[in-house]
């Protein structure tokens, strides 16, 4: 079996992470590619390296002398070189780095050092061949991603070699520049890998053993997701579960590969297994919560609305003219609702109401802030009956006031709007009565 196994930065944060993460690459000859972040955090109150790269490059911006924040990077890479017992020296990479700040190269560059380095220590540790990301992952030149390039030298590059490290987060322009990933983009990399190699599994190797049915800041030691699809996860993904990058799923379920998100720390629990689709049926009827803060709802109010043609979309328009993003468009005969992020419509409130006025002439137009949206995700819904009253019956019990619900014609996931203040107290009232009551 082939596979492509990332790993986090607080996977790699120290000497010690480096060894478990060697140990695991070890115990499974199939682990032949292997992605790695930059260095995490290794205590609470620590920084990471591509934090500490920004501010490094920062007062190499500023014209300041940069040199402490450098070589406190280097200490950092140091650690682990010699808590390796390896002979590495990075001493021509840490002047061509320092070159390059001075030149003001960008902050892309900068921060894509952690990963760089990482690699080049990790490849170092394992004995593999190092293959720099700036080789492989392509950007066009105006810093948008390309797919088809990108797996084409990709396949070229990696199918030759037996066993390689491919740095995570980064890939260049064509003229060279270094262009990044958003944070966390090193699952997309390491996604990218499995994709062009035609690995048989993806492992995502992190701090927590897979996905969990609820966020662990509001339900105490939540129930672990063991098997979850491609859809469900994107559901709650986009909804702040952020175990795995949201645009890591793209490129693996276009090739069916399925992914394993695992503990470094705990590497004998099996984790969550993420698939197309399975029959495997999920224990409880729904396979997790998850949700954001910081909504606003647009409601316009109309007459007649349902019978005018093309209402929908001049609504939207207007979103669309001010360069917003929606959410969810609940509506009814005559009211139509527009759900966006409010700190981004706070910034064209009066463009949007007076371009809805302009545009669909409506009877009235209400606003609505500080609101949340709850996803309540689940193939296990689809053969359950009576799933959104036991949702309202739950968040009817515990005071929650419902303002929105919406539910995808799959039927594998259910919003629902509740206000922030609620927000909280609405995921334990629908954990307790899916999950709770039935452990």
């Amino acid at each position: 079996m082939k596979k492509v196994v990332k790993f986090g930065g607080s996977s790699l944060a120290n000497a010690e992470q480096f060894k478990k993460v060697g140990d695991i690459i070890r115990a499974d000859e199939g682990r032949r590619y292997v992605v790695p972040s930059a260095p995490g955090r290794r205590f609470s109150n620590d920084t990471k390296v591509t934090d500490m790269l920004y501010d490094c490059y920062h007062r190499a911006e500023e014209d300041q002398d940069f040199s402490d924040a450098l070589q406190n990077i280097r200490d950092r890479y140091d650690e682990i070189i010699h808590g390796l017992g390896l002979s590495l020296n990075l001493d021509s990479e840490f002047e061509t780095i320092a070159e390059n700040f001075r030149s003001k190269i960008g902050t892309d560059y900068a921060a894509s050092r952690g990963e760089y380095l990482n690699g080049i220590v990790m490849a170092e540790y394992l004995g593999y061949e190092f293959v720099d990301a700036a080789r492989v992952v392509a950007f066009d030149e105006d810093g948008k991603f390309d797919a088809v390039r990108t797996d084409k030298q990709m396949g070229a590059v990696l199918e030759p070699l037996e066993h390689a490290v491919i740095p995570g987060f980064y890939g260049t322009k064509p003229d060279g520049t270094v262009e990044t990933f958003s944070r966390g983009g090193s699952d997309i990399t390491g996604s990218l890998v499995a994709k062009a190699v035609h690995a048989d599994l993806y492992e995502n190797w992190t701090d927590v053993s897979g996905f969990l049915m609820a966020d662990p800041r509001i339900i105490k030691d939540p129930v672990t997701i063991n098997t979850i699809t491609y859809r469900e996860m994107r559901e709650l993904s986009y909804m702040g579960a952020t175990v795995l990058h949201e645009d890591a799923v793209f490129p693996l379920r276009k090739e069916g590969i399925p992914i394993n998100v695992r503990n470094t720390n705990r590497p004998q629990d099996p984790g969550t297994m993420v698939v197309e689709n399975t029959c495997n049926k999920p224990k409880y009827t729904i396979t997790g919560i998850g949700g954001k803060k910081g909504f606003a709802s647009i409601t316009i109010e109309k007459a007649m609305m349902n019978a005018e043609v093309g209402f929908g979309r001049k609504v939207l328009e207007v979103f669309e003219d001010c360069g917003m993003t929606f959410e969810h468009t609940p509506s009814g005969i005559d009211t139509f609702s527009v759900y966006v992020n409010q700190n981004e419509f706070e910034k064209h409130e009066q463009q949007v109401i007076a371009g809805l006025h302009r545009s669909v002439h409506p009877d009235m137009i209400e606003l609505e802030s500080d609101l949340a949206l709850i996803a309540v995700v689940g193939r296990g819904m689809r053969r359950t009956r009576g799933t959104a009253g036991r949702i309202f019956a739950a968040l009817a019990h515990a005071h929650v006031n419902v303002k929105m619900i919406d539910q995808g014609s799959s039927e594998l996931n259910i919003i629902i709007g509740v206000e922030n203040r609620d927000f909280e107290t609405a995921i334990k009232a629908i954990y307790d009565i899916f999950v709770v009551s039935q452990l």
